[in-house]
């Protein structure tokens, strides 16, 4: 085998070369650090802004109004029908949706006109003081005016 000359490293001039780039580097890392966390800082202050409802000066970003419940009068006067055996045929439905529970031979249900959904009289009395639609699809329960009218048509 021939011998190999193998020439030193001189780590003086890698080293002039390094420091010759150096403040291009150096300045380039500076520029993109900022850069990156002024985006940042950027990003969560809209992300708090859109949270307050207050980016773009307009209201599109905040959530809707959360419809508010029925009156005690409405409630009162939507049907009640006393669950049993000859009121099986009408509803097929068995159990309140809002407490889970079996309905009763005698126990008071009140039926929504829109829907015709069914539940305990006290459950979603409940529901609805805080709530105007029906708890299990969401159909919209109208005023008291509107409930009568439809009541009405419904009598044969």
């Amino acid at each position: 085998m021939a011998s190999q000359n193998f020439e030193p490293i001189h780590f003086t001039d890698l080293k002039d070369k390094i420091d010759s780039r150096s403040p291009i580097l150096g300045a380039l890392f500076l520029f993109f650090l900022f850069f990156f966390t002024f985006l940042f800082v950027y990003f969560l202050y809209i992300c708090t802004q859109r949270r307050h409802g207050s980016v773009g000066g307009g209201n599109f970003s905040s959530p809707p109004a959360r419809a508010a419940g029925l009156d005690p009068a409405t409630i009162s006067g939507l049907p009640i029908f006393c669950y049993g055996s000859s009121n099986k045929k009408q509803s097929p439905q068995a159990e309140c949706a809002i407490c889970l529970s079996m309905f009763q031979d005698g126990e008071k249900v009140k039926v929504l006109p829109a829907c015709r959904h069914g539940f305990h009289s006290d459950c979603v009395d409940k529901w609805l003081m805080a709530r105007s639609t029906c708890p299990l699809c969401r159909a919209c329960i109208h005023s008291g005016d509107s409930l009568s009218r439809e009541l009405d048509s419904d009598v044969p």
